[in-house]
């Protein structure tokens, strides 16, 4: 008998130990970024389109901002102010494996149409410090940071969030806590959770089931990180949100499915939902498919509920 609790106990611990083993390993490579390097998790080489080059800085006047996030990391933010006074700001999210300067060229249209526009860096990318990526976890907490910022600066601040991809997630569970002064959301690819995302992915590049691994990711993630990837779910917080949503996503999108789009939509209560698809666009895609096409229709939507007067 006692050897054959000694077995399983043997057993039992090969298994938790081989499941931390795969847990560290993916965690690392899908969300720490190089300490030395800066540079992003190495899943982004498999996640994110090499063909996507930096954009211009916006022509505007500019400003470094910083913040400190509730766990002590310093968080940097480009501020560009338009040629007019306004009270019109938005908060312009990157996505997963990206930096601030992939927002500019979102910035530079949103700046012409007399927009103050703010580019965080997010936790773990760009000047901003943080070795961990959390899929919108923490992300979330820091843009409500960002958007009380802002209002020490223009106490009449009308606040709109846009984000892309994993900035959509983050912008999402953020207006989920009620910020103070925001007027709408646009969300452009974002997905339901991470946790599904993932799972998808681990099978797509490693051709691995993502059951066990996935549940041991999910643990070893909250130990590294304090978040798991399960909680980096918009579509728990979604219902939560009383202020305006504009839905964008690409039919064609291979790296967050369709579906999640119409999840996210249907389990929506907020007060105006707007949902556009744009077909035959793949991720994060909307934008560059029709760049005048998809400012319209920003512009159309957020100007309503953030009016300059």
């Amino acid at each position: 008998m006692k050897k054959i609790f000694f077995i399983i106990s043997v057993v039992i611990l090969i298994l938790v130990g081989a499941g931390y083993f795969a847990g560290n390993y993916f965690v690392d490579f899908a969300l720490k970024r190089n300490i030395e390097t800066g540079s992003p998790p190495p899943a982004t080489k498999n996640i994110a389109d090499p063909s996507i080059k930096v954009p211009p800085e916006p022509n505007f006047k500019k400003e470094i901002w910083e913040i400190t996030s509730a766990d002590n990391l310093k968080l940097h933010a480009s501020y560009f102010s338009p040629t007019e006074e306004s009270h019109r700001w938005a908060v312009l999210v990157h996505g997963y494996g990206r930096d601030q300067r992939f927002a500019f060229d979102y910035a530079e249209e949103y700046l012409k149409d007399g927009w103050n526009v703010l580019t965080p860096d997010l936790r773990a990318a760009g000047t901003s410090e943080g070795i961990y990526i959390t899929m919108g976890t923490f992300e979330s907490q820091d843009i409500i940071l960002w958007a009380e910022k802002i209002i020490e600066r223009d106490p009449q601040a009308k606040i709109i969030f846009h984000g892309v991809s994993m900035g959509a997630a983050t912008v999402l569970m953020a207006a989920a806590l009620e910020p103070k002064n925001l007027c709408a959301v646009v969300e452009d690819c974002g997905y339901t959770n991470a946790y599904e995302m993932f799972s998808a992915q681990l099978e797509k590049i490693f051709n691995v089931p993502a059951a066990p691994i996935m549940p041991a990711v999910d643990i070893v993630c909250k130990i590294k990180t304090g978040a798991k990837v399960s909680d980096a779910a918009p579509i728990k917080s979604i219902e939560k949100i009383n202020v305006p949503i504009f839905f964008i996503h690409g039919d064609s999108d291979k790296l967050v499915p369709y579906k999640m789009a119409e999840e996210l939509f249907d389990k929506s209560n907020a007060p105006v939902k707007e949902f556009w698809k744009v077909e035959g666009a793949g991720h994060a895609d909307a934008k560059s498919q029709d760049p005048q096409k998809y400012f319209e229709k920003v512009f159309n939507f957020v100007d309503t509920y953030a009016k300059s007067k």
